[in-house]
């Protein structure tokens, strides 16, 4: 089975990762967070964005989301999220274990868009005793159907939340890919977010994502939390030192742009030489395709691996490591289904 198509994460790591880890494992360096590696890293994060935020490392993508929603959110309250995001789908309920009980509130929309009109409903219903009221909201950059809010979308949505005084999340796993596509970083903290996940694993990087604080009052024993978590590196060098490499380089946005770019090269593919159509815009890195269970199964009998996704579509990403004649080569095994 080919695996080129089934994730952006089952790509390795991109050779500027590589090459910073082996770096970082020359000599000594100061533990947990202290060393040089992480706080370069944690400064080339704040230059993309802009702002003056706290950076923290940690294992993955469901921990970094979890415990920034538990920031967000009492026990007793919720999220609002598209119910397709991540955090709704495929975190077995982390965001409640870290939040010791915090709920999620889903809401629709295309491609993984929250709909406006979804959200102020969910704005307005009544504070009642016997279920969890709302009180941050989560965004996914770009959305789990690839798709990329532009500025103006999220602030559609994020302003009547922060007229309520909720906090508001962002999921970044692939911000690299919507920086890619235009969205412009340094409008997410002036957009009112206040807690970003900066995304890692899917851009090049091995398992590592980041927690970045706008609001630094989150940031208040932020290490206490993160320990109690099982989210605190001794060899916090050796996190940070692969999103260091992407950063220096220049190779977490050039591998997105890659990416987008054989995406669209599938998308266009798929829809010139197949009877298949496209379920979802491809503003990113991902590529949706109507087609039934029978032609789905066929492809992954020729070793193809793609995924049957929520909404009945097959998915195909592509990351920094795919190849166009690779691309080509699964376009006429489409075309021949």
């Amino acid at each position: 089975m080919r695996y080129d198509f089934g994730s952006d994460n089952t790509a390795g790591m991109a050779p500027s990762a590589l090459k910073a880890l082996g770096e970082a494992n020359a000599g000594y360096a100061r533990a947990y967070g202290a060393d040089e590696i992480t706080q370069r890293a944690a400064d080339q994060i704040r230059q993309r964005l802009d702002a003056d935020a706290e950076v923290r490392f940690v294992f993955s993508g469901t921990a970094a989301n979890a415990i920034a929603l538990s920031m967000l959110a009492q026990p007793h309250e919720a999220v609002l999220a598209h119910h397709a995001a991540h955090i709704c789908t495929d975190e077995t309920g982390a965001p409640g274990f870290f939040g010791h009980g915090v709920g999620l509130i889903g809401l629709p929309g295309f491609s993984g868009k929250i709909e406006p009109l979804a959200l102020t409903a969910a704005l307005e219903e009544p504070v009642v005793g016997h279920r969890q009221p709302a009180a941050a909201l989560s965004v996914t950059q770009c959305t789990e159907y690839g798709a990329v809010y532009s500025e103006e979308e999220l602030r559609h949505l994020i302003e009547p939340v922060k007229l309520r005084g909720f906090g508001v999340h962002m999921d970044g796993a692939r911000l690299a890919n919507a920086a890619a596509a235009g969205f412009d970083l340094t409008q997410i903290a002036r957009l009112g977010v206040d807690i970003l996940v900066f995304g890692g694993a899917k851009a090049g990087a091995h398992c590592t994502e980041a927690i970045v604080m706008f609001d630094k009052a989150l940031a208040r024993r932020i290490d206490n939390r993160l320990k109690q978590a099982g989210q605190t590196a001794s060899k916090a060098r050796f996190l940070a030192a692969p999103f260091l490499g992407l950063l220096e380089s220049g190779d977490w946005e050039g591998g997105a742009a890659h990416a987008n770019l054989m995406a669209r090269r599938l998308a266009e593919g798929i829809a010139s030489r197949s009877a298949f159509v496209l379920a979802h815009p491809v503003e990113a890195n991902a590529v949706f395709v109507r087609m039934p269970q029978e032609a789905h199964a066929r492809l992954n009998a020729l070793g193809w691996a793609c995924y049957m996704f929520d909404d009945g579509s097959v998915r195909f990403v592509c990351s920094w490591a795919t190849e166009p004649d690779v691309v080509d080569e699964l376009v006429e095994a489409i075309a021949t289904l």
